[in-house]
Order: structure tokens, then sequence, then C-alpha cells
């Protein structure tokens, strides 16, 4: 069945890009002498954003645009000739990613630079972790394959070298702009690292050096980062939504071990696992924040001024709080 899709997929890209040739309108980044850079998840989206800051020629699309999750996002086929035709295509990597191989297979632009950010890393790819108390899920149970943690966006260190990657393959594109991708990646990595400095002094001032996460658990390259430790209901990757009575029983136990008056979770839960939890404490008065790992943010959010900083600023300003 897979095969069967991708090879319509493939067929559509194929005939439009086609019938784009005969009446100029398949790519309006083309039309316009734009380049044309397609991204997958915002992080990718907002980077090229500031690293092609002041220059009109770059055409971005950002196609979990609408707030699906990484994790379940189905390309269309107007995604697939988009990927297609593109000048530049930034992907992830990981097991999410897998209809990536058919959209590259279709591709018209056989000098696309793709950046596939998990590559970048190399050995540095963390695996999933699966910790005391943490609930798999059942199909994983017996299983001993090797899985991969994708939020590698999450690490502000990853950060500055994919930015650096992505200018790269830029000015490789378009050699005319290449001072101007050079001098922004600069300027905006010097930005990230000063960032980076700010969670390392937040981490070694802190009082505790553990967060309580009662939902999916995201955020392992940034807590790795600064010696943190954690305790959470599923690994990030997990498709779970209910908690079972053992790692409820588990989260409470540690938030009244650690003494701890804030509980995490990520932007798209709907509380239900943090309130059950606080429901078993001893004291059950803490407080659920909320940490932004990314991956349900819109245009809209866009529009209102998200950015990855931004983002991750705000991110902070929730640890310092879980840390104090």
């Amino acid at each position: 069945m897979k095969k069967f899709i991708s090879i319509v997929l493939t067929s559509l890209i194929i005939g439009s890009a086609i019938t784009g040739c005969g009446n100029g309108s398949a790519n309006n980044a083309d039309d316009q002498g734009k380049i044309s850079v397609v991204t997958t998840i915002f992080p990718e989206y907002d980077w090229v954003k500031e690293i092609t800051r002041g220059n009109e020629n770059v055409d971005i699309t950002f196609l979990l645009s609408k707030g699906v999750d990484l994790h379940s996002f189905q390309p269309s086929a107007e995604d697939m000739i988009k990927i297609s035709s593109c000048d530049m295509f930034i992907y992830v990597g990981g097991e999410s990613d897998s209809w990536v191989n058919d959209a590259l297979k279709g591709a018209v632009n056989k000098e696309m630079k793709v950046i596939k950010l998990m590559d970048i890393l190399g050995d540095c790819v963390k695996e999933e972790e699966f910790k005391e108390g943490m609930q798999k899920e059942e199909q994983e149970e017996d299983t001993e394959e090797i899985e991969y943690d994708e939020h590698v966006w999450l690490s502000i260190k990853n950060s500055e070298k994919f930015c650096d990657e992505i200018a790269k393959g830029l000015s490789e594109i378009d050699p005319e702009n290449s001072s101007n991708y050079d001098n922004n990646v600069k300027k905006y990595i010097s930005k990230l690292d000063a960032l980076d400095k700010e969670y390392e002094k937040t981490v070694d001032e802190a009082a505790k050096k553990s967060i309580i996460f009662a939902d999916r658990f995201p955020f392992r390259y940034m807590t790795d980062d600064y010696g943190l430790d954690y305790y959470a209901a599923f690994v990030g990757c997990s498709a779970e939504s209910e908690a079972s009575f053992g790692t409820i029983t588990f989260l409470s136990g540690k938030v009244d071990e650690l003494d701890a008056d804030i509980i995490l979770q990520s932007e798209s839960a709907d509380g239900k696992i943090a309130q059950t939890v606080i429901a078993n404490t001893v004291d059950k008065d803490q407080q659920v924040l909320t940490m932004d790992a990314m991956q349900s943010t819109t245009v809209k959010d866009i529009e209102n001024g998200a950015t990855y900083f931004s983002i991750m600023e705000s991110n902070l300003q929730v640890l310092k709080q879980a840390l104090n």
C-alpha cells in the first residue's frame, strides 16, 4: 500500500512539474526568481528567517504551519510538489519523517540542497530514554529496536550547529548573498550563545536539579545540556495519552520526595495527567506550568510574534520557577 501511495505521489509531482513548465505556475518562488526553501517544523522555518533577514530573494515554506504534530504529520500532494521543486529542503530526519524518502525520490530539482538535522549531529543523536516510572507503549514492551529522540531542536547548542549548516547551504545556492547569510548567522548564533549561558547560570544557581514532567518528555536534549535530572510520564515520541496507575503513583511520590511545588507539561497537554498527579500528592497544592516544545506552532502564533528565541526564553523563565 505504501509503495502504491509513493507511486501516485511521484506521478503527481512529475505531472505537476511538467504542467508548470508549460504555464509558468508550478513554483511561485521560481517565477519570481526567488530561492525556495521548504522546512518541516517551526524552528527550521524561524532559523531560515533569521539567516535570510534583509534578503527579499528567499521564499520560505513551513509545512506544519497548521499546528499538526511532527509525529502525526502526513504531507499532501501539494506539499510533495513544493518539496520536489525547492532549492533547499530542511527536515529533522527521525522516524516521524519516514515519508521524506518518497518526496525526495520524486524530486524534480536534482540540485536541491537537503539538510537533515539528525545527520548534522551524527553520533550525538540520543536514543530514547526510558526512565524509572515511565510508561512504555504496548507495542514496545517486547521490542529491542533502537529508537532515537527526534527533538534535537530543543538544545540551543544543537541549534547553533543547525543554523551554521543552513547558512553554508544557502551560500552555496545563492553565493551573491553569502555575506548577508554569514553576517546574519554570526549575529544570531551569538544571541543563541548568550541565551545558552543564561540557561547554564540558571541551573548552576538553582536550588533543585530535577524536574517533574506529567506528560511526554521532549526536552531530554535540553536537560542533558545542563546536567538536569527529570521524571516523566512518557518518552517524547510516545503515542500514549493515558498514564497508568503505576506511573501516576510514581510521579506523585517523586513530587513529595523532591518537595516540588511545580509540575511541568508540554503545550499540547490537556492538564489531566498533571492534575491527577497533584491529587495523589500529600500537599495537593502544586502549580502546573507549561514548557513549549514548538510542536504545535501555527501561522497565527508567528503573526503574533512567536520566534524560536522568544519561546526558548519563555521556557527558561518556566525552568527558573520549577528549579527554585
